[in-house]
């Protein structure tokens, strides 16, 4: 399959933290827009408060905490169409929703989740930490624990969901659950790895070179576009 050596467009927008139901509206609406041409491809880049979303090949069961103790710590639950099984979402995670047209990048679902690794990949690289990927487990492992999460959904070829990139986050949520089908103590954070804690800024601006060198586009970053209309929503 030959592929463009021309960068296409990608708009990067970093929306600090946002409900989860936000965010999937907003998704939803994007898919649209782009299925119809109206937009280029899209990153969305933010943070949720505490929440588990669980995948379409997983279902509830993976939660091994009674509801009381959900309720107790305001985790709401989210029932999803992407991919993989449950998972957590909350502060100091970078959550990253692409909106990406794959037939239009030349590109299938096979190949669109290994470059998402990849990019993860080299952006862990940059910061001194050897992530590598484990056979049979989409996502990103550093020193034997997963760091970064990877469900996606496909519809007319445009992508929704994405990854989950633990950076400064309370690792303690992922005991609540069976992350991804693993024992909760498998899952690490870039602060972990590295002893120190890292500003979400500074992961944002490894990671759209590695994604814009992974994936032929030219990221360029842009905050204002959504911000009124988010404020609506949220409202």
């Amino acid at each position: 399959m030959t592929i463009s050596t021309v960068k296409k467009a990608c708009i990067a927008h970093y929306l600090g933290a946002l409900p989860y139901e936000v965010a999937l509206k907003l998704q939803q609406e994007l898919k649209q827009a782009r299925a119809e041409g109206k937009i280029s491809d899209v990153m969305l880049l933010l943070q949720h408060p505490a929440v588990f979303t669980v995948g379409r090949f997983r279902g509830g069961e993976d939660i091994i905490v009674p509801p009381e103790i959900l309720a107790r710590e305001g985790i709401a639950v989210f029932h999803t169409d992407r991919g993989g099984g449950i998972t957590y979402h909350g502060p100091g995670q970078l959550v990253g929703y692409p909106i990406v047209n794959l037939k239009e990048n030349g590109r299938g679902v096979r190949e669109y989740i290994r470059k998402l690794e990849s990019a993860i990949i080299k952006l862990l690289l940059a910061l001194g930490i050897q992530g590598y990927r484990l056979a049979g487990y989409p996502g990103v492992w550093a020193s034997g624990k997963k760091v970064c999460s990877i469900g996606i959904h496909v519809s007319h070829c445009i992508t929704t969901h994405g990854f989950a990139l633990n950076v400064t986050n309370d690792l303690r949520y992922f005991e609540y659950i069976t992350p991804c089908g693993l024992p909760g103590e498998v899952m690490t954070s870039i602060s972990e790895l590295l002893g120190h804690w890292v500003e979400m800024k500074t992961i944002i601006g490894e990671l759209l070179p590695c994604f814009s060198e992974m994936f032929c586009l030219s990221c360029e970053q842009e905050t204002n576009r959504w911000l009124a209309t988010l404020d609506a929503r949220s409202g």
